[in-house]
């Protein structure tokens, strides 16, 4: 495989240099399996396992990631020594209640945020994406699949573009072809996207229309409208003469994971009423003189929009303080550790 074509380049290069003298490769993690990841590298598909020391990193590979590994292409396999510096990604909390990260796409230059013209479709879910999107460092696009299923796709369009500021935004219909070359203009040659969304949206339907066959297994989504879970592992896929795409499992739940930066670009316009508040502190409450109130008031700011900003804000918040809490723990431990083997090296 051309590691150009697979999105190589001269930044990726330079932090690898270390690892050239160790007799490794490079190689790009293509599938993330529950024991073993695919990876793509010069030569070919290889299937790998981590070094021991990497099993019992906090931080894992993910898909999109650049690794080095030590290549056995007579054995089809490679064992990965070490991760690259990510330029981008996506990242989540995990579901439940732990308070941990969960990187879902690293290293995508494009954000396809997908949401379906149908019971699926939901302003306020795709702030939320879009705000972990622009925290990525990527740049987020919004793709409204099954436009053929809705009578004014022009109109969610327009809604969808009032909330998503400087975000290109395209209904797309895959099994019928509309947008899908709109879609391929993102992901030319050496750059990779990654579809996020709900499930039935039609992330991989899209997929294989992209590709020009079906790579990918695809569902009808249930009679109430939610989706059926057919991707179940995320899988970079190579598009012919082409970038790749990164083909997700739909998330049922998407919670915030250390994205303030992308809370603000997400929503500007509130951002940018703050700045006029009289206090710097403002909570957008009751105090005198709060800008966004005032803009509430006059309609210039829509409620909903800002009631969306307040519960992602107020989420971020309840992770500070858990990931605060967290912080408090681990230093207890390590304290009765330390202490622990003073002890034994006391007698």
């Amino acid at each position: 495989m051309d590691l150009e074509s697979l999105g190589w380049d001269a930044s990726f290069a330079d932090a690898f240099q270390p690892f050239e003298h160790e007799g490794l490769a490079p190689a790009r993690l293509a599938v993330e399996h529950r024991s073993e990841y695919v990876v793509y590298t010069e030569h070919g598909e290889l299937r790998a396992e981590l070094a021991g020391r990497l099993r019992r990193d906090e931080e894992q590979p993910a898909v999109g990631d650049w690794l080095a590994v030590t290549p056995r292409p007579t054995e089809g396999r490679a064992t990965v020594q070490a991760i690259l510096p990510r330029r981008s990604a996506f990242v989540r909390k995990v579901a439940w209640a732990e308070t941990k990260p969960q990187v879902v796409a690293a290293n995508v230059d494009v954000v396809f945020v997908v949401c379906g013209l149908d019971a699926n479709y939901n302003v306020r879910r795709i702030e939320r994406y879009l705000t972990l999107a622009w925290e990525s460092g990527a740049q987020p696009v919004v793709l409204l699949t099954k436009a053929d299923l809705c009578e004014d796709a022009e109109q969610r369009v327009y809604e969808v573009e009032a909330v998503a500021f400087g975000v290109p935004v395209h209904p797309v219909s895959a099994p019928h072809g509309d947008g899908v070359e709109t879609v391929r203009s993102y992901v030319p040659r050496g750059r990779t996207a990654a579809l996020l969304g709900s499930s039935g949206v039609g992330k991989s339907t899209l997929v294989n229309a992209l590709v020009g066959q079906e790579v990918l297994a695809t569902r009808d989504v249930r009679e109430d409208g939610r989706g059926r879970h057919t991707t179940t592992h995320r899988q970079l896929v190579p598009l012919p003469d082409d970038g790749l795409v990164l083909d997700t499992p739909g998330m049922r739940e998407l919670q915030l994971w250390e994205a303030s930066d992308g809370l603000e670009t997400a929503f500007e316009e509130i951002a940018e009423l703050s700045t006029r508040c009289r206090f710097t502190d403002c909570a957008h409450r009751r105090e005198p003189g709060c800008a966004v109130r005032a803009a509430l008031a006059s309609g210039a700011l829509d409620l909903e929009r800002f009631e969306s900003w307040r519960k992602l804000e107020r989420e971020l918040e309840r992770l500070a303080r858990k990931q605060d809490a967290r912080a408090r723990s681990d230093q207890r431990k390590e304290r009765a550790r330390f202490a622990r083997s003073m002890r034994k090296t006391s007698y």
